[in-house]
């Protein structure tokens, strides 16, 4: 099921993380509302009120992606891709990430990546996630443009 989200979705992130800058950057750039917004937490200086009141810390951050909604809810680890990927448009990577039986297998996965993504990017992981997420996204805004009136003539 998925939840019901509040926009603006504030997502912290390692900014410096090849990895995390380059798909969170281009699922950015596909966010036509400007309903995402990016927090560095990687920073010593982090400091967030709302973490703050919620417990969660620099550190834990740091080990999974964060997301709070404008109504004070917290999505960790692969729901805030889905949430993200949705938002933006790029439905396809959505469903993915969301795909009931692929799921559980992100759902483990997602904390291995996390723990060595800089080692992921150094192998060049970086690149080619990113020509992926912007290849679906492209390819979610020629279906979006293909439905006109309601009727959709997908290419």
């Amino acid at each position: 099921m998925t939840p019901v989200v509040h926009y603006p979705l504030t997502i912290y992130y390692d900014a410096h993380c090849p990895l995390c800058v380059k798909e969170l950057g281009a699922i950015k750039d596909y966010d036509r509302h400007d309903r995402l917004r990016l927090v560095d937490c990687s920073g010593a200086e982090f400091d967030d009120p709302f973490a703050r009141r919620a417990g969660i810390g620099a550190e834990q951050m740091m080990r999974s992606i964060h997301a709070r909604d404008e109504a004070g809810q917290w999505f960790t680890g692969v729901d805030v891709f889905v949430l993200a990927y949705r938002q933006a448009g790029i439905e396809s990577m959505a469903r993915l990430w969301s795909h009931p039986w692929l799921r559980p297998l992100w759902d483990r996965l997602y904390p291995w990546v996390a723990r060595h993504r800089m080692f992921l990017s150094r192998l060049g992981f970086t690149e080619a996630f990113d020509r992926l997420v912007r290849w679906a996204a492209r390819r979610s805004e020629r279906q979006a443009a293909a439905c006109r009136d309601g009727r959709c003539e997908l290419p």
